[in-house]
């Protein structure tokens, strides 16, 4: 039986709300200026402070607001992506399904980049100068690539072998290459499932940045229904396709 929750004090709910406002406000300088501009002076002015010191018991710094938006960021983006995976029952689905749960992933992912591309720039866009993001961004940072990863160890279980196809054998350079990561992983990991998850990640923000950032705006007509057959694709190309 859980235990219950004790009741904010107005105190409590007063901050929560704060917070709120000075990240809404953060994201409207991210639209307007980018994350390069933003400084707890100009979201002082916009909220009618007389100086940024009110703002310091919320966010010490610069720096501390723009990981608060980025943890927002991952954490909105890994939600929708995590709703998106489970609309199939994992347990009951037959292999062809984890194409089609891919593909969801991926239009989720596209979804949410659309409807917040400043906060998507944000995440997966240039590095914002002087600013490096603390370890403790790193547990949200890292949910939508292992979702990746949890579909390909969907495919791969289906039958108990990788998916036959034609793609090269990974050389031993490249095996080690992925040391790093397999470190942290499962010692039965296959090395094969980690290269196809994280081209897949890859390949997925690839395509979305191109769209978002206006690679593509003069050379297709539909972006939706091109994002759709290319997700397809690409799904299939790394193994995800009975």
């Amino acid at each position: 039986m859980s235990t219950p929750q004790k009741p904010r004090t107005a105190r409590e709910r007063a901050r929560i709300e704060f917070t709120a406002e000075i990240k809404a406000v953060a994201r409207r300088q991210l639209a307007e200026s980018g994350a390069a501009a933003l400084s707890l002076r100009a979201v002082a002015r916009d909220l009618g402070l007389a100086s940024a010191s009110a703002l310091y018991r919320y966010f010490p710094s610069r720096d501390a607001l723009l990981t608060a938006l980025i943890l927002d960021g991952y954490t909105s983006l890994s939600d929708a992506a995590e709703a998106a995976y489970a609309a199939l029952d994992v347990a009951e689905a037959e292999p062809a399904d984890v194409l089609e749960r891919w593909v969801g992933v991926c239009h989720a992912v596209r979804d949410w980049a659309l409807a917040h591309p400043h906060e998507y720039a944000l995440i997966y866009g240039s590095p914002v100068p002087g600013y490096a993001a603390p370890q403790d961004t790193v547990a949200q940072a890292t949910r939508l690539p292992y979702l990746i990863g949890a579909l390909f160890s969907d495919r791969l279980g289906k039958d108990g072998n990788r998916p036959s196809d034609t793609r090269p054998a990974m050389p031993d350079d490249a095996r080690q290459s992925l040391a790093p990561l397999l470190a942290g992983l499962p010692p039965d990991t296959p090395a094969d499932l980690v290269m196809s998850s994280l081209m897949g990640w890859t390949y997925l923000l690839g395509a979305l940045s191109f769209e978002l950032f206006g690679h593509r705006r003069e050379i297709i007509a539909d972006p939706r229904a091109f994002f759709d057959h290319e997700a397809r694709r690409l799904g299939a190309a790394l193994g995800l396709a009975t």
